[in-house]
């Protein structure tokens, strides 16, 4: 029997396991893949927006060589934070389901089921990408994550979006020497691109080192060739090798629904006082609770949810005895 059960092990997973420490909860965190699985999966040469102190959990400094940390840099410190915090952590091991016996969630996975009075869901939205739904698009060609650059050196590269994943995919993979060609449904670059990193695609597009079609829809994706609607309506044909769509990503609302979260019209109904869902005891936690509107919670900001639920569960706990 547990106090606590934690889906996700990244980084608001963790800090809530610590809160659940401190608080002398008996807890486990469950992680269907690696430790911070989905920074883990982030572009190999990423650069945080926000800087380390700002990232930092249970007390542990978060050191950067950089003015902003990277993603090499991220890694490092959560394996020193799980050093030294010793969480009960479970890696690849996926949850399947739950069910409410008598008050307590029986926690189904792929390799176990856990009885819990309380299960916070701390899974983020990096698994699944918004897809465009148009003809070609689950060519091998098509990528909606990016990693490395170097794969589409010298390659011609169109990419989808307008802000920080596609903008930085833009440019690094223009500096490999990709042939790059910038796909945006608005009439200009995002004013969420980092501060530092919007000058530089705007030069780049001034002066045409990367390709930019504004105001622009892509509508099919060939094998040679990629088919978009231009600012005028004219249909326009570019051969093309890699398409990097960076249409963003939502929470599994699936899995939510799964467990019995209310969800309506893409966002996840919780109380924001607590950050219970509709389910008694079941709780959210990071960005997950932001649902479609992903840039609204970040690491930064969503640490407090970690001790925001545990402060719930001991007052209730504290209560019934």
């Amino acid at each position: 029997m547990f106090d606590l059960i934690i889906i996700g092990a990244g980084p608001i997973g963790l800090a809530t396991g610590i809160a659940a420490k401190k608080a002398g909860l008996k807890y486990k965190i469950i992680e269907k893949g690696c430790l911070v699985n989905s920074l883990f999966h982030y572009p190999q040469h990423m650069t945080f927006f926000s800087t380390s102190e700002k990232l930092e959990i249970g007390g542990v400094p978060f050191v950067s060589h950089n003015p902003r940390p990277t993603r090499a840099e991220a890694l490092e410190y959560y394996r020193r934070v799980q050093t030294l915090w010793e969480l009960d952590i479970h890696l690849f091991e996926q949850v399947l389901g739950s069910e409410k016996q008598d008050n307590n969630f029986h926690i189904r996975t792929s390799k176990s089921v856990y009885i819990s009075r309380n299960i916070v869901v701390a899974t983020g939205f990096f698994d699944i990408p918004n897809l465009m739904h148009i003809p070609g698009e689950d060519l091998p060609k098509v990528k909606h994550y990016y990693d490395d650059p170097h794969l589409y050196a010298f390659s011609k590269v169109a990419v989808i979006g307008a802000a920080n994943s596609a903008i930085d995919a833009a440019l690094q993979t223009y500096r490999k020497g990709a042939e790059v060609t910038l796909i945006i449904k608005e009439n200009e670059i995002s004013d969420r691109v980092k501060y530092w990193v919007k000058p530089d695609i705007e030069n780049r597009i001034k002066e045409g080192s990367v390709k930019a079609f504004f105001n622009a829809e892509l509508m099919e994706v060939k094998e040679k060739e990629v088919v978009l609607r231009d600012e005028n309506g004219s249909i326009r044909h570019l051969e093309n090798d890699f398409v990097l769509a960076m249409t963003g990503y939502q929470p599994d609302f699936k899995f939510l629904k799964k467990l019995g979260v209310q969800v309506e019209e893409g966002f996840p109904i919780y109380n924001p006082s607590t950050n219970e869902t509709n389910v008694a005891g079941l709780f959210l936690a990071g960005v997950v609770c932001g649902g479609m509107k992903t840039n609204t919670w970040f690491i930064e900001n969503s640490i407090i949810h970690g001790e925001l639920v545990v402060n719930q569960i001991v007052e209730r706990n504290s209560i019934s005895i």
